[in-house]
């Protein structure tokens, strides 16, 4: 596999809990993590999907951003995961990638109501390295005295994703020998809160939180937003072969498309998650009828959902992957959402298990015809994956992970 791009390690902080482990037993159960929200209390949805608290013992986490706070926690959870540290690697060809589509949003946020109130002189000093959207690949790179590329990217809800891409490439050019690569959003803010349920893009259950998020589900009405990261370890599969690394999955193929459509909306007729798919495939040297998975981008919203499935129906004619949404369980991670979406896919190989899609009963017509996973993991092998994310602004990314 000296030519291939190697995952090696999967770090999760999710509102399914701290770690993968914890993550992937909440997927897999189908269990809703959608809870009413004190500090929404006064805003026109008052539930989100919260990350747990984190474990104490580091004790600096307190000067960064809560979406850096669970950067650094996942990080060092795949580092780990990969057996990797850094005192053993040259920290040169060491690459830190992170996507987020919104930086330090809670930071922000909370200083401006300080400045608002009390004026300048509360104010501290660490909102702007907090803040900044490239800071939190900056202090996961100080973190772990890499000195490689250090790079954020920020395409909406595919961030994550386009990371994993961006750090793909550069594994492929020989830019680095590995990269920590992955999304981290925090995005769970009145503000934030107010703005998406101005859009309507939110769903209004916030009498019922644990059925709110129904991806695909003919009475979807929205997305819950939640927070969260997800971070994987790549490598160039001769330096994973070398040290004798314990192989997940590969990363075989990757698309990047934009609709140049509408600012929010997708291409009605999915045209460029179609390119996406096409480019990810032409890449893995593989056919539609050989997916065996599609891990959906499935916000559980009324358009995404129907121009999504209708994608799939019409792509996978002969032979139907199955298809789920881990947003029914742990909401709309934003930036973090294409991230914790790969490691999903990768588990899903790894432990030859699909987890089912929370909170969906059947389809409407937009909906109807494809296979999706539904009230239980199904035990199943993998031998290709892909992982769709879609963002404002008509970002599309397909991400192929094959078995090793």
């Amino acid at each position: 596999m000296n030519d291939e791009v190697a995952v090696t390690g999967v770090g999760l902080v999710t509102p399914g809990g701290i770690g993968a482990p914890a993550t992937w037993e909440t997927v897999c159960a189908g269990r809703p993590t959608a809870h009413p929200d004190p500090v929404l209390s006064e805003m026109p949805v008052t539930m989100s999907c919260r990350v747990p608290a984190l474990p104490g013992g580091r004790g600096r986490l307190w000067r960064y951003d809560r979406g850096t706070r669970f950067l650094l926690t996942a990080a060092r959870e795949a580092l780990d995961h990969a057996g990797l540290h850094p005192a053993d690697w040259d920290p040169a060809r060491v690459a830190v990638v992170i996507g987020t589509a919104a930086g330090g949003i809670d930071t922000l946020e909370t200083q401006h109501h300080k400045f608002l109130a009390t004026g300048p002189a509360v104010l501290s000093p660490l909102t702007m390295p907090a803040f900044l959207p490239n800071m939190a690949a900056g202090h996961l790179a100080l973190d772990l005295g890499v000195t490689g590329p250090s790079l954020q990217t920020s395409t909406a809800c595919a961030s994550g994703a386009t990371a994993l891409i961006t750090a793909c490439l550069l594994l492929k050019a020989g830019a680095c020998d590995i990269a920590v690569a992955g999304g981290t959003d925090a995005m769970v803010t009145p503000l934030c809160t107010a703005a998406f349920a101005k859009m309507g893009a939110l769903s209004r259950r916030s009498h019922d939180p644990a059925r709110a998020s129904r991806p695909f589900d003919k009475d979807r009405d929205g997305f819950v937003l939640g927070e969260g990261c997800g971070v994987l370890v790549l490598e160039r599969g001769h330096h994973a072969d070398a040290r004798g690394a314990h192989v997940l999955a590969r990363l075989a193929g990757h698309g990047a498309t934009g609709d140049a459509h509408h600012a929010t909306a997708p291409h009605p007729e999915g045209t460029g998650l179609r390119a996406a798919t096409a480019t990810a495939l032409a890449q893995t040297g593989a056919a539609p009828d050989d997916v065996d998975h599609i891990n959906a981008h499935g916000t559980s919203t009324p358009l995404n959902d129907s121009v999504e499935a209708t994608v799939i129906r019409d792509l996978y004619r002969r032979r139907r992957p199955s298809v789920t949404s881990a947003k029914g369980a742990l909401g709309h991670t934003m930036g973090a959402a294409g991230a914790i979406e790969a490691a999903l896919t990768v588990l899903t190989i790894a432990h030859a298990t699909t987890p089912p899609t929370a909170n969906f009963t059947a389809p409407d017509d937009t909906t109807a015809g494809i296979d999706i996973v539904a009230s239980a993991a199904r035990p199943r092998s993998i031998r290709l994956a892909l992982s769709h994310s879609l963002g404002f602004g008509g970002h599309n990314t397909v991400v192929a992970f094959a078995a090793p």
